[in-house]
């Protein structure tokens, strides 16, 4: 049943409804994440009829160049939002690493989901299981498709040597396994797990190796600001210390001026209601890095922001059940951590990296 933008459905009892339609990505790992998201949902709200819209992106068309190197700020959000712009999927989940710091006119993240495990994990060829990077020998390729990730490794292991790898988890695998080309890969701990690829997670890259990437490890879902009844059914999927930590790293990142073309790396963690951040900028090849950490007091009363602010949203995040208070102070630590770095060169050493790689 159709009636404008929406679709409905009768229930048993013959009433009318709204059916929910769920923007993904058509990668097996996007389906794996849309569908933990989707179930729940549907445990919290059992009479949600739901609709899994799938489709691809930018990023997952163009196989042949690096990220860092197409030039594109939304390579793998830009068609599921305007998807959601034209009403034809409600929410779209997304690997919080995906989405710029500023989102279009209109658009919020209104759900932070659990982090899971944000870390580098080093996937390794079958003929040198049981072998860390230290051990790998002189001159060993790993693949990565991250500057963020070749420029601290590079630095940390000046041994090994570095090359591109493009295409989904499942690609990549397939690339190091039945090729040669590759001594190891470099993946995100967190999709190997979603995965279930546990087993082949070789070594995980602790902070003082490979700082990871900002949002690494959380899921997000994007919805129109407008749509209040939207965003309040999925506010509740919101893990506080998660927003706080990622509202804070996008802050880093948003006031650098960063993004995927630049090498910048952050730490994150709650403890005793302190917000503890360690944020890094490096040159392409690693011999030029910046890197401070500062925290800040994320106590509250808990009061949660008043549901009709607009202006609650913050580095295009809306957290309804989040203190406001504890929000700006994530905020402010990521942009003053930003400022720091900025104030001891860290804007040539990402001007650099960037004219460097716009020239490769």
């Amino acid at each position: 049943m159709e009636n404008g933008p929406y679709k409905y459905f009768k229930d048993g009892n013959g009433r009318i409804s709204r059916v929910i339609r769920v923007g993904t990505r058509k990668s097996q790992l996007a389906r794996i994440q849309t569908d933990s998201v989707a179930d729940m949902l549907k445990k919290l709200y059992p009479e949600l009829q739901l609709e899994i819209v799938a489709m691809s992106t930018t990023g997952d068309k163009i196989l042949d160049t690096a990220l860092s190197k197409i030039g594109e700020k939304s390579l793998f959000t830009k068609e599921l939002e305007n998807a959601l712009e034209k009403n034809e999927v409600d929410l779209v989940v997304h690997s919080l690493k995906d989405l710029p710091t500023t989102l279009p006119p209109g658009f919020t993240i209104g759900a932070v989901l659990k982090r899971e495990n944000p870390q580098d994990a080093v996937v390794l060829h079958p003929k040198n299981a049981g072998k860390t990077l230290d051990s790998l020998p002189e001159k060993s390729v790993i693949g990565t498709s991250s500057l963020r990730r070749a420029a601290q490794l590079k630095k940390r292991f000046p041994h090994l040597q570095f090359k591109d790898i493009r295409g989904n988890l499942n690609t990549r695998l397939k690339k190091l396994d039945e090729k040669d080309d590759f001594s190891a890969i470099i993946l995100a701990a967190a999709g190997l797990q979603r995965m279930g690829w546990e087993k082949r997670l070789g070594q995980l890259l602790s902070p003082e190796d490979c700082m990871y990437a900002v949002g690494q490890g959380a899921l997000a879902v994007e919805v129109r600001a407008k749509d209040r009844d939207i965003l309040d059914m999925v506010s509740v999927l919101h893990h506080p210390d998660t927003v706080l930590r990622c509202m804070a790293e996008r802050a880093f990142l948003r006031h650098l001026e960063g993004g995927c073309s630049v090498p910048v790396a952050v730490h994150t963690e709650v403890k005793d209601s302190q917000l503890y951040m360690t944020g890094g900028v490096y040159s392409l090849d690693g011999s030029e890095s910046l890197k401070e950490t500062m925290q800040t007091s994320i106590a509250s009363d808990n009061q949660v922001e008043d549901r009709a602010d607009d202006s609650a949203q913050r580095v295009g995040i809306t957290a309804l059940n989040v203190a406001g208070v504890a929000q700006d102070a994530a905020e402010r630590l990521g942009t003053d951590l930003a400022k720091l770095l900025l104030s001891k060169g860290a804007k040539e050493i990402l001007t650099v990296a960037r004219q460097l790689n716009d020239a490769r």
